[in-house]
């Protein structure tokens, strides 16, 4: 439910997504926004750099991790891009590292949500 402040105008109260992540500071009238929308977060939580936002309301995350190759006793580096949802009310722009949160699936390839803009 909406407050009002002072002033008179409405405030869109923030919802505690059950992550320890820092809530937006700006307000968004958004339904799929985590903090002010209906949109649950479940399942894993990850951390990666934001290669692209040229989608609208999108931003396509890089991940780069470890992989264990038995035969020759050492790791190699692979990456993988997952598309995320993002907010109106967060900020995030190439190069930024964020914390994305799984969600239900929002369309064909999104099934994660930026939450927080960690750098």
């Amino acid at each position: 439910m909406p407050k009002k402040t002072e002033s008179g105008a409405a405030k869109s109260a923030v919802k505690n997504i059950g992550l320890r992540v820092k809530p937006p500071t700006a307000v968004c009238e958004d339904k799929n926004c985590p903090f002010h929308g209906t949109l649950g977060v479940r399942g894993q939580v990850v951390e990666g750099k934001v290669v692209s936002t040229k989608a609208q309301r999108t931003a396509i995350i890089e991940r780069q991790y470890p992989h264990y190759v038995s035969k020759f006793e050492r790791y190699e580096r692979r990456h993988s891009r997952i598309a995320a949802y993002k907010p109106d009310c967060i900020d995030a722009h190439e190069g930024n590292v964020v914390r994305i949160a799984e969600c239900r699936p929002l369309s064909k390839t999104k099934s994660f949500v930026v939450v927080e803009v960690v750098k």
